[in-house]
């Protein structure tokens, strides 16, 4: 969604906008945006045919336009078609099934209707927090469902009765074992960053809830990429889908510019201590491979008088929560993650996203860094590279379609040994 008013720190040019369309189904054309189209130039809200309480709800969160991939979603799933949402992350694609799901579900018959998968507890709450925002009108009723907090207020939830479950595949298989849901009657189903449960082994998962819903449900699908594995997904579960994309796969957000700094691995801490002190460092995201590297990092920082939280699966739910809402606030500056971070972080206004560690895949380096530059706004990108990691560097360069551009610090770079 475009806000009704935003200020941002730089300027950029966007790519075009493609929509890809099932041509087997033969669906009506859906509204193609260019993502150069002027705030002035893009519909409003009100031209996609929600309900007068869902665009309440909209005006009340601060919003004004839709973003490309809202303009193209929302319409087809208000008209019950199977949809398959592919975009980078920041690009709004929760308000787009949040929106034409509220309004599905406004007046009706009160039982479970809607269910929403997730990867990751953080995105769990995010997509539930969207319900709540965009559902304010409508008296709507979710219950998100999710690991490492306790069973009992969500059975208390379940019972009482919802009319969404936003939930991650374990848990809510468990509640099913425990006869706490039921879905016989469940009409909309999501997939939401599917390409990140596939990488996370939740595919049995996903194959054993869908096994117990009706066929004859509405199911949308939204990914930031579409590996064969996600096609294969979508092949089984959708019916006669529309796709629509926008921007092209594997691609990095304009509104991120990107820098290599070659360092070696034992001098990446004192280098990022120096680059957190320049004054534009408002709020950083650090990204480590291992859940003892984060800790390792935070240790680092704190020593050099930066307070820093770290973010892993180690950590309880209630850590980490703490540790999100303390960079949310600007309480803590610097957050410390892995790779659990790297989808379902919806933040504003994160200046700069720093890979302490080359991720291990070019499209994890992308997730990655959308944490930045969200939404229209810029943002930087920083990776530290140690000599070991200059093959991983240039396979995400061929991934991206460009060079990155090296920084060279004085007393850090390669030359300058540990």
């Amino acid at each position: 969604m475009t806000p009704a008013k935003r200020s941002s720190r730089r300027s950029s040019s966007r790519g075009p906008a493609p929509v890809a369309l099932d041509t087997t189904a033969a669906p009506e054309p859906a509204t193609s945006l260019s993502d150069e189209t002027s705030v002035e130039n893009t519909p409003l809200f009100s031209s996609l045919g929600l309900d007068e309480r869902v665009l309440k709800a909209v005006e009340a969160a601060g919003y004004a336009h839709p973003t490309p991939i809202q303009t193209q979603a929302i319409p087809l799933a208000l008209r019950g078609r199977d949809l398959m949402g592919l975009a980078q992350t920041g690009t709004g694609k929760t308000a787009a099934f949040t929106l034409p799901i509220v309004q599905r579900l406004l007046d009706g018959p009160r039982r479970l209707r809607a269910l929403i998968l997730t990867p990751t507890r953080e995105l769990c709450q995010q997509v539930d927090a969207s319900f709540r925002k965009y559902g304010l009108f409508a008296g709507i009723d979710v219950a998100p469902v999710y690991g490492g907090v306790g069973y009992e207020p969500q059975e208390k939830a379940l019972s009482s009765g919802v009319d969404v479950i936003v939930a991650t595949p374990g848990r809510l298989i468990d509640h099913m074992e425990r006869r706490n849901v039921s879905l016989d009657e469940l009409e909309i189903l999501v997939l939401d960053e599917a390409d990140r449960m596939l990488d996370m082994g939740f595919a049995p998962q996903i194959n054993r809830i869908v096994a117990g819903i009706s066929p004859y449900r509405q199911t949308l699908l939204f990914s930031a990429t579409m590996p064969p594995e996600v096609e294969a997904l979508a092949r089984k579960y959708l019916r006669r889908p529309i796709v629509v994309q926008v921007g092209r796969r594997s691609q990095a957000a304009h509104t991120v510019r990107h820098a290599v700094y070659p360092v070696p691995g034992a001098r990446k801490t004192p280098l990022l201590v120096a680059l957190l002190k320049e004054p534009d460092m408002d709020s950083v995201l650090v990204f480590t491979r291992t859940k003892h590297g984060a800790d390792k990092v935070v240790r680092g920082l704190n020593d050099a008088g930066i307070e820093a939280s770290a973010m892993h699966a180690d950590k309880t739910q209630a850590q980490r929560n703490a540790a999100l809402e303390g960079f949310r606030t600007g309480a803590v500056r610097v957050l410390v993650a892995t790779d659990i971070a790297q989808r379902g972080l919806d933040i504003s206004g994160i200046s700069h996203v720093i890979n302490y560690d080359v991720p291990g895949q070019a499209e994890d380096y992308i997730h990655r860094i959308g944490r930045t530059g969200r939404a229209a706004q810029t943002g930087d990108a920083f990776t530290f590279m140690a000599p070991d990691e200059i093959a991983m560097v240039r396979t995400i360069e061929r991934v991206l379609g460009q060079p990155i551009d090296r920084v060279s610090m004085p007393g850090f770079d390669f030359g300058s040994g540990a």
